[in-house]
């Protein structure tokens, strides 16, 4: 059980730093431009599909990141061009509509070009395999390798936000705007910065799950929903918050995926019932906790500071 329940923390660990690649772009986007944007997920899905299609045609999963970041960089700075740039002095239901107006848009071009089949993508041969975590237990090395990958990006935003020019331009838009722009700051440039490093994000989060996951039309839904409670829970416009709040997220949802059946099958006697029931209990594990983090602390565990 021990070594089971290490096992799921690290499940736990690798999709929170998943959920960290989206909600750090996203959170930054919403804490600095007060923009919603519903179309986040769909970066995410761009990324996966250009870094997928160039393995698949490639073999090279070295050629699959660039190609994934570049797709959701371009895209997400022709999205804030043409779309998102008219949405800043708009209120927030107009950003919803505007933006969900866009994930159908994605999903249909997608649809039109690649077709509804999903595609799968092998892991790479030179992270293939598992290495020994503890006497009797091993651990995939390409997850591994996805844990590593996001705490070292985690070090770098902090470093970046914390420690540069920019990052303090970043922070001080966050706290007050206007303030920022009366100082002579290019604040549309500003904007531009943030949603293309958020849209980076997205891609390298698509690129690295396209080998553990089918990439299909309305991928990016699928994820953009849990982001939003890492958003919720973590705080808005921090990126310390994004990390913890998406390990949270990932952890509670891992978990109680994995051990609550054992403890409702040991409550109720019909296996098809308690299956059913832990599944559903399980699904709404992230946002009790979401709830609860609300009532407890509203403005998020680590909420940005100007």
């Amino acid at each position: 059980m021990s070594l089971l329940f290490v096992e799921q923390v690290l499940n736990g660990l690798q999709l929170g730093v998943m959920l960290f690649l989206l909600a750090a772009g996203l959170t930054l986007i919403f804490g600095i431009m007060g923009i919603i944007n519903l179309a986040h997920g769909s970066l995410y899905m761009v990324g996966a599909y250009a870094g997928s299609i160039t393995a698949s045609s490639t073999g090279s999963f070295l050629l699959a990141i660039p190609a994934g970041l570049a797709a959701a960089a371009v895209t997400g700075l022709a999205v804030e061009y043409l779309v998102i740039r008219k949405l800043y002095d708009r209120d927030h239901l107009d950003q919803v509509l505007a933006t969900y107006g866009l994930v159908l848009l994605f999903n249909e071009s997608v649809s039109l070009i690649f077709g509804r089949q999903p595609l799968f993508v092998g892991v790479p041969a030179a992270l293939s395999g598992s290495v020994e975590i503890l006497p009797g237990m091993t651990f995939s090395v390409y997850r591994l390798t996805i844990i590593v990958a996001g705490l070292v990006i985690a070090v770098g935003l902090y470093a970046l936000i914390q420690r540069t020019r920019l990052g303090m331009l970043i922070r001080a838009g966050a706290t007050n705007r206007d303030m920022v722009r009366a100082l002579g700051v290019d604040i549309k440039l500003l904007y531009t910065l943030v949603f293309g490093l958020g849209a980076l994000l997205a891609g390298f989060a698509g690129v690295m799950a396209g080998p553990l996951l089918s990439v299909q039309v309305g991928m990016g839904e699928q994820i953009l929903i849990m982001t939003f409670v890492v958003v919720v829970v973590g705080g808005v416009g921090s990126i310390r918050g994004a990390l913890f709040g998406a390990i949270v997220v990932g952890l509670v949802d891992t978990l109680l995926r994995a051990f609550l059946p054992q403890l409702v099958r040991g409550m109720l006697a019909d296996p098809s019932e308690a299956d059913q029931l832990s599944a559903g209990l399980a699904s709404m594990g992230v946002y009790v906790l979401m709830a609860i983090v609300l009532l407890w602390r509203p403005q998020g565990l680590f909420p940005a500071r100007g």
